[in-house]
């Protein structure tokens, strides 16, 4: 894709976001940002959509695409933005762009390796410093197995931050503002340029739990 309107959706985190930008020789232009809370997804995510649309001046028919952040992160926000997402899709036909939170959050840091709280005492972890990239989900013991986490590593939670510090190794924390749907935006434009967009009939949410809790070449 080398021209066209594209629409954000991140809703993995404790604060969601929607953000419109226009892409034109190569360069993408923020057209409007909105935050959404979190707990408020499943009421205000859909209007939200509607409004960022008519202050652009733009219909859903005018898209060229979606890039979604599909998680890691919060299971209910993660389902709700990807209903969204597909209804859209498939109302008009417009292509999916898949993202990962971890991913997004070093690509944000400049940073090999991210964290993020996956709770119940439990850590999303991605390493893209090699030619393979891998997250996983793990334990504070498992991190202090491995003999902890060393150089950058970009965290966006200050309870992980702190947790980090109390572990294994000595890694040097790159803290950032938990990126959203604009930053989502940017990232994905590699994968909109190589054409490399997601299945929306069979569109699900990345998760690192259960049968998603497992080394995966596909992210990012």
């Amino acid at each position: 894709m080398e021209t066209g309107i594209l629409l954000g959706i991140d809703t993995c985190g404790a604060m969601g976001s929607i953000a419109l930008s226009r892409l034109q020789n190569g360069a993408l232009e923020l057209l409007g940002e909105k935050a959404i809370p979190g707990g408020e997804l499943s009421v205000f995510l859909v209007q939200g959509i509607a409004d960022l649309l008519a202050e652009a001046g733009i219909a859903v028919r005018d898209l060229g695409g979606i890039t979604a952040v599909a998680g890691p992160g919060s299971f209910t926000g993660i389902r709700v933005g990807l209903a969204a997402v597909k209804g859209l899709a498939e109302a008009v036909n417009l292509p999916v762009v898949t993202v990962s939170r971890l991913a997004l959050l070093a690509d944000s840091a400049q940073a090999p390796c991210a964290v993020l709280d996956a709770h119940r005492g439990q850590f999303y972890c991605g390493m893209y410093g090699s030619s393979e990239a891998r997250e996983m989900l793990l334990t504070a013991g498992e991190i202090n197995t491995m003999g902890g986490l060393t150089g950058k590593v970009a965290v966006c939670e200050e309870t992980v931050a702190q947790l980090l510090e109390e572990l294994y190794g000595e890694p040097e924390l790159i803290r950032v503002r938990p990126p959203g749907a604009a930053a989502a935006l940017s990232f994905s434009l590699s994968k909109w340029r190589a054409g490399e967009s997601a299945d929306v009939a069979s569109l699900d949410g990345y998760y690192l739990r259960g049968a998603d809790a497992k080394v995966s070449s596909r992210v990012g």
